[in-house]
């Protein structure tokens, strides 16, 4: 049957690339530059291609071409790939030779081309009824291609670039921060929250009063509990001297690590309580008829059996987690925050790239991760 979906995205992916700024040419970090679209930044031959393109992968999507869907996947992995291209057109054809500060903005239009050709391959690969292994190998295909390109002479002057060279190390030093901070939080509130689930399951009276304290925890804002924390870690800082050797204080590393570790309680004592309760009597009956002692059917057959719901627990909240470890930039937690809210503060919105590109990198990456080991768990695959 012909796909309707493609096309409609291929027209829209059209329609944007078109109208808004492929690229911006700036002559410095802040100053706002001038604009180009499609043709202004590659000319009649890349606009050409572009168009081309989008209208060849609508156009076979809706043929009852037997192996039109390998083909499309093929096609949009490949336009993926080395997408950045465009960018390095529009560098060679509009940035001034003469301006040592001069440099390349990526704009609306880029973002959106990106983003509705990620849309098409993803349906081109729900229609293939990919594995993950497939999926994974043009994701990482695709990462390779630009990485590739971002290598070229003719990307060097691209803004985003330019920010991370002049601060690699800071870059390097924020990724494991956020990456500790995250990843630290979700295994201490997936310990407690394992802990909290197993006393709801053994004493019933237990269960309104926890589900209440994690649902109240999560109802507050963000930046309201890192404020919170500030004053009794302070206090605490001061009349014990051994904390501040730790590192403990009113700011930092501390009161981030507890509130993501209080957000990220919910999801997972959720999950997991729900995930125990309702494997079937009739197979804890029936391991017990085969003579299993109560802690092999504990650990044999219900955590077995609830573990794919744990593990969707644990995506959760590993993606929000990565998510709010950005905002606790504010309270000097460090991380990827920290470039954002510098290049807020700096009306230089690249710098702001450079902290909010590699957060939503990391929360697709552990949302694959987690999905394709929750995929091999699932009962029954």
């Amino acid at each position: 049957m012909p796909n309707r979906v493609i096309p409609v995205l291929a027209l829209a992916a059209l329609g944007l690339v078109w109208v808004l700024d492929l690229g911006v040419v700036l002559p410095n970090r802040i100053v706002a530059g001038t604009g180009y679209g499609l043709y202004g930044a590659t000319g009649w031959a890349g606009a050409f291609v572009v168009t081309a393109l989008l209208l060849a992968a609508g156009l076979l999507a809706t043929r009852p071409v037997p192996k039109r869907f390998p083909v499309l996947a093929v096609l949009l992995t490949a336009a993926l790939m080395f997408l950045p291209l465009l960018l390095e057109a529009l560098a060679t054809r509009r940035l001034p030779a003469d301006s040592a500060y001069a440099r390349i903005g990526i704009g609306a239009g880029f973002w959106s081309l990106a983003f509705f050709l990620a849309l098409m391959l993803t349906e081109t690969m729900h229609q293939l009824k990919a594995s993950r292994h497939l999926q994974l190998t043009a994701a990482l295909l695709i990462i390779l291609g630009w990485w590739v390109c971002a290598r070229r002479e003719g990307l060097g002057s691209l803004s985003l670039l330019r920010e991370y060279n002049n601060q690699a190390d800071q870059f390097t030093q924020a990724l494991s921060v956020h990456l500790l901070l995250s990843l630290g939080a979700v295994l201490i509130s997936a310990v407690l929250a394992f802990i909290l689930a197993l006393a709801m399951v053994r004493r019933k009276s237990w269960r309104r009063p926890l589900l209440g304290l994690v649902s109240f925890m999560q109802t507050i804002p963000s930046l309201a509990l890192f404020g919170l924390l500030i004053a009794p870690l302070a206090a605490l800082s001061e009349a014990l001297p051994v904390l501040q050797a730790l590192g403990i204080r009113g700011i930092g590393w501390a009161p981030a690590l507890l509130a993501l570790i209080a957000y990220s309680l919910l999801p997972m004592v959720r999950n997991t309580f729900i995930a125990l309760m309702e494997v079937p009597e009739a197979v804890v009956d029936a391991a017990r008829g085969m003579g299993m002692s109560e802690r092999q059917i504990f650990f044999q057959v219900k955590l077995s059996l609830a573990l794919p719901v744990i593990i969707e627990g644990v995506r959760i909240t590993t993606i929000q987690a990565i998510g709010l470890t950005a905002v606790a930039a504010l309270i000097g937690a460090g991380g990827f925050g920290t470039f954002i809210f510098q290049g807020l503060g700096q009306a230089a919105m690249d710098l702001v790239l450079l902290g909010a590109l590699p957060t939503v990198f990391l929360a697709l990456a552990a949302d694959a991760v987690l999905s394709a080991l929750n995929v091999r768990r699932a009962p029954g695959d």
